[in-house]
C-alpha cells in the first residue's frame, strides 16, 4: 500500500462518517438522539476540516516528495466542500445541538418538525457527503487507477460525480421541505405541548 494511500484513508473515513451521520438526522424522533448525533456530527467535520487542512498546508510548506506530499497534491478537490463545511454546516449544526438541548431533559422527549426540518437543510448534510465524495478521486489514483486528462474514463467519471451531487442535492432539498411543510400552522410540534425557548427558536430558522 502506497504511503499516501495511507494518509488519504483517514481522512476519507471521517467524511464518509460525517456524511452518513449527516444523512441521518432528519430520521431521529427524539430530542435527546438529534443531540447526540448532532454532537457527533461536529466532531467529525471539525476533525474531517482540520485533517483536510493539515495535510494541504504540509504539502503547500514542503517541497519534497513524502507521502502527506503526494497526498496533498490529491486532496485540492476535497478542499472546496471541505471548506463550505467549515463556514455553512459547523455553524448549523452548532445551532442545531443548542436548539435540540432545549428538549433534551427527559429520553422520550419528540423532537419537533421544525428541529428536523433544519437537521435536514441541505447545508447540513450536502456538504459533508460531497466532500466524501470528493475523495474518491484521490484515492483511486492513489490505489493506481489514474484519472488523468488522457484516460478514458475521465469524462464518464466527472459526469457520474455531477449527477450524484446533483441527485443528492435534490434528495436533501425535497427531504428539507417535507419536513418544513409539518411546522405549518396546524401541523407543528406545537400540537405536542413542547416548551419553547429562545435557544430552540434560534435553531428552526437556521
Amino acid at each position: 500500500m502506497d504511503g499516501h494511500l495511507i494518509v488519504l484513508l483517514p481522512i476519507a473515513a471521517v467524511w464518509l462518517a460525517a456524511g452518513v451521520v449527516a444523512d441521518g438526522l432528519p430520521r431521529l424522533d427524539r430530542a435527546r438522539a438529534l443531540r447526540r448525533r448532532t454532537g457527533w456530527l461536529l466532531v467529525l467535520s471539525v476533525v474531517g476540516v482540520g485533517l483536510t487542512l493539515a495535510v494541504l498546508a504540509v504539502g503547500l510548506t514542503s517541497a519534497g516528495d513524502t507521502p502527506v506530499d503526494r497526498a496533498a497534491g490529491q486532496l485540492p478537490l476535497v478542499a472546496v466542500p471541505a471548506l463550505a463545511v467549515a463556514v455553512c454546516t459547523v455553524r448549523r449544526v452548532r445551532r442545531l445541538r443548542a436548539g435540540a438541548g432545549a428538549f433534551a431533559a427527559a429520553p422520550e422527549t419528540p423532537a419537533p418538525y421544525g428541529l428536523r426540518a433544519a437537521a435536514g437543510h441541505p447545508l447540513v448534510g450536502l456538504p459533508a457527503q460531497v466532500t466524501a465524495l470528493a475523495t474518491v478521486p484521490g484515492l483511486l489514483s492513489a490505489a493506481g487507477l489514474g484519472l488523468s486528462a488522457g484516460n478514458g474514463v475521465t469524462g464518464v467519471a466527472l459526469t457520474v460525480g455531477g449527477l450524484a451531487v446533483l441527485a443528492i442535492g435534490v434528495r436533501h432539498g425535497l427531504r428539507h421541505n417535507r419536513l418544513a411543510e409539518r411546522t405549518l400552522p396546524g401541523t407543528g410540534p406545537a400540537l405536542v405541548g413542547l416548551p419553547a425557548s429562545p435557544a430552540a427558536a434560534s435553531s428552526l430558522h437556521v
